[in-house]
């Protein structure tokens, strides 16, 4: 069962990609955004071990968003010398109107599909969404190489 969770969720994941066109950011840049407007301001370093990946394509890729105006750096309250990235209102639009996108597409999709499997679905949301949140509490080996 492993082996096919994991190619249905890669097939998923591409489909859901492909799914919003707004904007026309790399999948990393959306992802950041995206969890900025979830989780709130976060310091470079806490993003780059989220996301994967080294300080340095952190730094590059969040003054990539702040030159276009979809992420700003402020200073954290609690400590003058650190720096916050969080994501401006423009961005918190741009991940709405995604957001907005992917769902109509995926609703449309789900219309095509029978009844029951429209339900089975929605039974499995609640269980993915643990799995999701397990995550967070379990360390996982993170492979070096992308797919």
């Amino acid at each position: 069962m492993e082996n096919e969770l994991t190619v249905v969720l890669e097939q998923l994941t591409r489909l859901v990609r492909q799914l919003a066109t707004a904007g026309e950011l790399s999948m990393s840049a959306l992802m950041l955004l995206g969890r900025l407007e979830r989780e709130g301001p976060q310091r470079l370093t806490e993003l780059a071990v989220g996301e994967g990946v080294s300080q340095p394509g952190m730094t590059q890729l969040v003054g990539r968003l702040e030159r276009d105006g979809w992420v700003r750096r402020t200073t954290s309250t609690g400590d003058r010398r650190g720096v916050l990235v969080e994501v401006t209102p423009a961005g918190r639009e741009l991940v709405g109107v995604r957001r907005n996108q992917r769902a109509e597409a995926l609703n449309h999709l789900l219309s095509t599909l029978h009844p029951e499997d429209q339900a089975a679905i929605g039974r499995a949301l609640p269980a993915l969404t643990r799995l999701i949140e397990a995550r967070t509490s379990v360390t996982t080996p993170r492979s070096t190489t992308h797919v």
